[in-house]
């Protein structure tokens, strides 16, 4: 299929014109999650000690106590005498791959440039492990944060959730449920293109020649694995797809950003509406021409630069308060 590159943000032309589309799928997910790692330590980890930041790998149990859940700390090395703001995130891989290091560069930047602590979750995913195995993944890793904020020198009183792709879907479904458990109160949600909405799927509406990285037969695969039924049914489980709740009343402020080259584009302009609609403060930024995990791709292009400094700005105002 001839991609349409007329359309592609002239920052990101020459990185789209060599891409090649790939669709993850149950013949090929070995082989896309052993190259979507391979990518991460390669190009997108930090394998290197920083002179700034302490990166720290540990294990905590699992929601269901059946395994040991990774958790990826990053903080900075001086340290905060009043406890340091803290952002849960979880990484993108369309529910069903991924691991931390892919938001390496991210959560780097977030501690070195907003001066908080950034908890990256390794959640288990489909279809080994459907929903709710990471969203509860999640949810035991904020408990362990607020539980353990005192030696971790963190502030459990300025806690915020976040995500790219489908980590951002299950940092908008954590919100919901950390809302509803009254248990833990979060100040902010950030979401990087989050896929938040299974009834894309069934749009044919969409231009399949404007996508790069996530495309439409990909976005049914990892929905289907992940919710256990086919995307766009009448009924799915409760906080398995962000999207579907109708009141949104209570949540936390958030950040959304996307690209108009996006698939989630529409899903995420709906779900920003929706927040506003029920009173809660929803900050919306669309990059004309951009597409999925462009990002990561392209980290020193001026648009690049610009869509992390608008999260960073976020963050501040939300976490960050003096």
């Amino acid at each position: 299929m001839k991609r349409d590159i007329s359309k592609v943000h002239p920052d990101l032309q020459w990185i789209a014109r060599i891409m090649i589309e790939t669709t993850v799928s149950k013949k090929n997910l070995w082989f896309m999650r052993r190259t979507f790692n391979a990518i991460a330590f390669l190009f997108l980890s930090s394998r290197k000690p920083l002179p700034d930041i302490y990166i720290e790998n540990l294990r905590i149990p699992s929601y269901d106590g059946q395994a040991a859940i990774r958790l990826r700390m990053y903080r900075p090395k001086v340290r905060n005498n009043s406890g340091l703001p803290v952002l849960v995130w979880m990484h993108g891989g369309g529910y069903v791959q991924g691991i931390p290091e892919v938001s390496d560069r991210p959560c780097i930047e977030y501690v070195r440039k907003a001066g908080i602590a950034v908890v990256s979750v390794d959640y288990r995913y489909a279809p080994e492990y459907p929903f709710p195995a990471g969203l509860e993944d999640a949810y035991a890793a904020l408990r362990w944060i607020v539980s353990n904020a005192g030696r971790l020198g963190m502030d459990s009183s300025r806690l915020a959730v976040g995500g790219e792709s489908a980590g951002g879907g299950l940092a908008a479904a954590l919100a919901q449920l950390t809302l509803d458990r009254k248990e833990i109160t979060l100040s902010f949600q950030l979401l990087v293109y989050p896929m938040l909405d299974d009834r894309t799927c069934l749009r044919t509406d969409i231009d399949r020649t404007a996508h790069f990285i996530w495309n439409m037969p990909s976005n049914r695969f990892g929905w289907e694995n992940y919710i256990g039924t086919y995307a766009g049914a009448p009924h799915v489980p409760e906080y398995a797809v962000p999207a579907r709740r109708e009141n949104l009343q209570g949540l936390s402020p958030a950040w959304i950003g996307t690209g108009t080259l996006d698939l989630f584009h529409d899903e995420n302009l709906s779900y920003a509406g929706k927040l506003k609609d029920c009173g809660v403060e929803s900050l919306m930024y669309v990059i004309p021409g951009a597409f999925h995990g462009f990002d990561g791709l392209v980290p020193k292009a001026k648009v690049t630069r610009d869509f992390l400094d608008s999260q960073i700005a976020a963050i501040k105002k939300h976490l960050c308060k003096e």
